[in-house]
């Protein structure tokens, strides 16, 4: 006995549901959105209008299970549906329709126009350069809305500023081969005289920055080099299109990918990809290792103005007086970006800021179609698209969490992007600079602490990967469905709608037809029930018919 009083632990009550919660709950068994958003919808020849919640359509677990859930299966179709085609897809374009031909005619004359404005010098009667610029954008805004997919290209191309395409010493020489104009791979010829076309399932992964234990973190963190993984994390996604690039030239075909970008554990992203067709590993670890991207921007190497000391906004700077950042002290300019860069083009012994290439490690497997190595990797691809980057591996000591942090410190001030307000603190004003921009305080994509300095896209789908967009393949599954009910003499519950009859428009919640969101989840989660038995009675009925002698 030692005299100590005994330490006890406290019961843990468990303390009973929410409604609400139990409602969210029903509503994600059954694949219903938990954040559905009214809408109206006008008869523009009749004026009556209707109200329905449509679901929001989000991508994360975290924020809308449901639609997160439909999405990683819409991409998991996606990826398995052009992996291992055996005919090259075909992308039909429909042709302009009258309202699409009126509004590119009206982009026509205000492109003369605005043109004319910047040749003068001058506004004219209707405004100056930038009020023709924002009419142009918002033609293009409406014309993109009428389903015109694609940007035009307008401006002076002549201006692009371009490098050296001389490679780099230190890397490994990569031959070039005419690209030919088609996707499928190779077909081969086995046993017994049956043939097969295998594709490629790839992972590639950034280099070693120091060593790290198993859960990710790095054994020396004071000799973990986070500057370098903040750079790479923050440019991987133009390695990527280089890669893509080089090993179309490098095996002579228009390679077609379905590729995901996740964090490895120590929280470098690395990539996935499913190519179609088969190339040998060893071309593939040659492409890998002569791919590289370099970072041609203005150095930053030196601080010039540390936090406390930072740039003012002068709104009669610059030499359009459109304002810019001048020194606090001297009142003097910045150097915009395009003096930056231009001072980096003059210099014949400058350097990139970064050179970003990929790590030693290249693993590829071959897959079959229709096998279960092929669905477990469509599985792998589609894992973790419901999740955001830092959600991946969610830090569960204090040694990942202090890892992210490091790395996060790392990814504060540096430049994201050449508008990014980080150059300020190295002595030039960001590319089209505005007022209220801080160093440390970028909104970019890639600065914030859920991307982990990885501010492109997830997914990387080739244009000609199945013929058919994200769009196109949720139109399918309607198809499908809405096909099944009408077989079992089902009407549709929501009819679509002629063109041109139905205008929509979000309902506010102040308007008395928008009732509370537990009442409507309620109602969603009884339609998706009846919903759901009636497409499974048709499924019946339909197998049921086609198993009869007299179908058959």
């Amino acid at each position: 006995m030692t005299g100590r009083p005994e330490q006890t632990t406290a019961p843990v009550k468990t303390l009973a549901p929410l409604a609400r919660e139990v409602v969210k709950a029903v509503a994600v068994e059954h694949g219903v959105c938990i954040r559905p958003v009214p809408m109206r919808r006008v008869n523009l020849t009749t004026g009556e209008s209707e109200r329905f919640d449509v679901p929001c359509g989000h991508t994360l677990a975290s924020v809308c299970p449901s639609c997160a859930e439909r999405k990683r299966k819409l991409r998991a179709v996606q990826c398995g549906q052009g992996w291992h085609l055996d005919s090259e897809p075909v992308i039909e374009r429909a042709d302009p329709d009258a309202q699409q031909r009126h509004l590119m005619q009206l982009r026509a004359h205000a492109q003369a126009r605005r043109d004319a404005v910047e040749a003068t010098g001058r506004p004219d009667e209707h405004g100056d350069l930038a009020w023709w610029d924002g009419l142009l954008l918002e033609l293009d805004r409406e014309i993109e809305r009428t389903g015109v997919a694609g940007r035009l290209r307008t401006g002076d191309q002549r201006s692009r500023r371009t490098r050296s395409t001389r490679r780099r010493q230190d890397v490994p020489d990569l031959p070039r081969r005419p690209v030919e104009n088609r996707t499928v791979g190779r077909t081969f010829l086995g046993k017994g005289g049956k043939t097969f076309r295998p594709s490629i399932f790839l992972t590639l992964t950034l280099d070693s920055y120091g060593k790290v234990r198993a859960d990710g973190t790095p054994v020396d963190p004071a000799t973990y080099d986070y500057r370098r993984a903040a750079r790479d994390a923050l440019h991987f996604s133009k390695l990527i299109d280089r890669f893509v690039q080089n090993l179309r030239r490098f095996v002579g075909y228009d390679v077609q990918y379905f590729a995901t970008v996740e964090p490895q554990r120590r929280l470098a992203p690395h990539l996935h990809m499913a190519i179609r067709g088969t190339i040998s590993r060893a071309d593939l670890r040659r492409v890998a290792a002569a791919t590289y991207h370099q970072v041609w921007w203005p150095p930053t190497d030196r601080i010039v103005y540390p936090n406390g000391r930072l740039p003012i906004w002068d709104a009669a700077a610059g030499d359009d007086g459109v304002g810019g950042y001048v020194d606090p002290d001297t009142g003097e300019v910045l150097p915009t970006w395009d003096d930056a860069l231009d001072a980096l083009g003059a210099d014949p012994d400058a350097e990139p800021l970064h050179v970003v290439r990929f790590g030693p490690q290249v693993h590829a497997e071959g897959v079959l179609a229709d096998t279960p190595d092929a669905r477990r990797c469509i599985g792998y691809l589609t894992k973790y698209l419901v999740k955001n980057v830092a959600e991946c591996h969610t830090p569960q000591t204090e040694a990942q969490r202090a890892h992210v942090d490091r790395l996060a410190d790392a990814l504060r001030y540096e430049p994201c992007s050449p508008t990014c307000a980080n150059w300020l603190r190295y002595g030039i004003q960001p590319k089209n600079p505005r007022p209220g921009l801080v160093p440390g305080f970028c909104k970019g994509k890639a600065h914030r602490r859920e991307h982990l300095g990885y501010g492109g896209r997830r997914i990387l789908v080739s244009r000609k990967w199945s013929g058919k967009t994200l769009a196109d393949h949720k139109a399918d599954r309607k198809v499908w469905v809405l096909a099944r009910l009408a077989e079992a003499g089902i009407p549709a519950a929501r009819p679509d709608d002629p063109d041109g009859v139905y205008a929509w428009e979000r309902a506010g919640p102040g308007d008395p037809d928008v009732r509370p969101l537990d009442e409507r989840l309620l109602h969603l989660i009884d339609e998706r029930i009846q919903r759901r038995r009636q497409l499974d009675q048709a499924t019946q009925m339909a197998t049921q018919l086609s198993a009869t002698p007299e179908a058959a």
